[in-house]
């Protein structure tokens, strides 16, 4: 048998035992090949359903009564407590809503006040932050540190633990590099900046709804992640914020709102921050989006988050099979970790022409994306995502790299750069 005959027979046999098959029903799909989930995931098939019910009746219809009769005002607390144990947390720790960003502003400067409360020894003065994160983390942990007084290092998670000391306030990393899709060590960097007496902010933006992530299990102090990836939580779905219980009391948020006061009816002009997770709130919650996010939860409806990092990793295994075997030696390099512990749930290859290189696949019914200067980028979503795409995307790619000279212009025409279509929004 053929090596081409060899796969497709392995094929046969792996969608056969995948136990989250029937889930992909529950997503609109055609097609394509669609393993962009990691920029902006598939839509749930019931989510426009609910949400024109939101539009038509609840807003239409109950109009300023939905706040309370449609449970509008406890939304952020409900929504969280359905994201909660899909990254291993209890209810009550996690309130939705704002963007990744403004709550990784959020976090960090809250973890730098906790850090300086009823410490003794030398002014906690610095933070660390992952200097291979995605861009905006970079800018917000430079602001948080001008804020605070902090002088900002930036250094590689492996070199976390060597610059840990008793002047670093707190620390942000990634859960998973959006770039190359390599998974790091939550529960010891954790540890380790714990050791150290600092706070631990951890950016779950690649690795929530793709594999285990064990929030309360390692004892992580405040997190953020967006929804609208793995979640499919639809575009600019509203992000959400982590803080542990045993912090929640002394959680000083630098973006005190109206929703967040013990009191947000009372008008008052002091401001008294709300019990629990909902200090983490500020303004009118963006309603719609909210609750489309909220639909879209339903699809983990007994799906095990355990069954989905299996079959993450049995697709990514497969894909780098697949590439081994159809892609010219020398042609694509992987950038992604083979060792499961450290792998996300997608794999980032190099190549000198990858924006020719997805534009093409991109019309050929294959969608990935493409990163700056020269990185093909492609998510598997479990839940929608089988091994038959798999064995066709590495086909395809094949065919194309044959046909696409080396040295072809990376930018992909009429696109801005390091973009493509379907090349995803804040969190890459």
């Amino acid at each position: 048998m053929s090596e081409t005959g060899e796969l497709a027979f392995k094929v046969s046999e792996l969608d056969a035992g995948d136990e989250l098959s029937s889930v992909r029903s529950r997503f609109v799909l055609d097609d394509v090949v669609y393993l962009d989930g990691n920029s902006l995931g598939a839509l749930p098939a019931h989510v426009p359903g609910r949400v024109e019910d939101v539009v038509r009746r609840q807003w239409g219809e109950l109009r300023i009564r939905s706040w309370e009769e449609s449970g509008w005002w406890t939304a952020p607390e409900r929504i969280g407590d359905l994201i909660a144990p899909l990254v291993g947390a209890g209810a009550g720790q996690i309130v939705v809503g704002d963007s990744t960003s403004v709550n990784v502003f959020k976090a960090l400067v809250g973890a730098v006040r906790l850090a300086r409360t009823g410490r003794a020894g030398p002014v906690r003065d610095e933070i660390v932050v992952d200097a291979t994160t995605f861009p905006t983390d970079g800018y917000i942990a430079e602001s948080a540190a001008r804020m605070t007084g902090c002088t900002l290092r930036p250094v590689t998670p492996a070199q976390v633990p060597g610059v840990l000391g008793d002047r670093t306030a707190a620390v942000l990393l990634n859960h998973v590099d959006y770039r190359t899709g390599r998974l790091h060590d939550l529960p010891g960097l954790t540890s380790a900046v714990h050791a150290a007496g600092a706070v631990a902010v951890w950016d779950l933006c690649h690795s929530a709804g793709a594999l285990p992530v064990g929030l309360d299990e390692h004892g992580v102090d405040l997190a953020v992640g967006c929804t609208y990836k793995y979640l499919n939580g639809g575009p600019g779905s509203p992000a959400y914020l982590y803080v542990r219980r045993e912090l929640q009391d002394r959680f000083d948020s630098p973006l005190p709102g109206w929703n967040s006061h013990a009191e947000p009816f009372g008008m008052r002009p002091d401001y008294t921050p709300a019990e629990g997770a909902s200090r983490g709130r500020v303004g009118t919650p963006d309603i719609l989006s909210m609750l489309a996010l909220e639909a879209a939860l339903e699809v983990w409806d007994g799906v095990p988050v355990g069954s989905v990092r299996a079959k993450s990793l049995a697709l990514t295994d497969f894909f780098l099979e697949c590439v081994a075997a159809y892609v010219p030696a020398g042609r694509a390099e992987s950038l992604t970790p083979v060792a499961h512990e450290e792998r996300g749930s997608q794999v980032a290859l190099r190549c000198p022409d990858a924006g020719e290189v997805m534009r093409r696949l991109i019309e050929r019914g294959v969608v990935g994306d493409f990163r700056q200067p020269d990185i093909l980028r492609f998510g598997f979503t479990p839940l929608y995502v089988g091994f038959a795409d798999v064995e066709r995307a590495a086909r395809v790619l094949a065919e194309v790299l044959a046909e696409v000279p080396g040295e072809a212009a990376a930018q992909v025409p009429g696109e801005a750069p390091g973009e493509t279509p379907g090349s995803g929004g804040r969190a890459g």
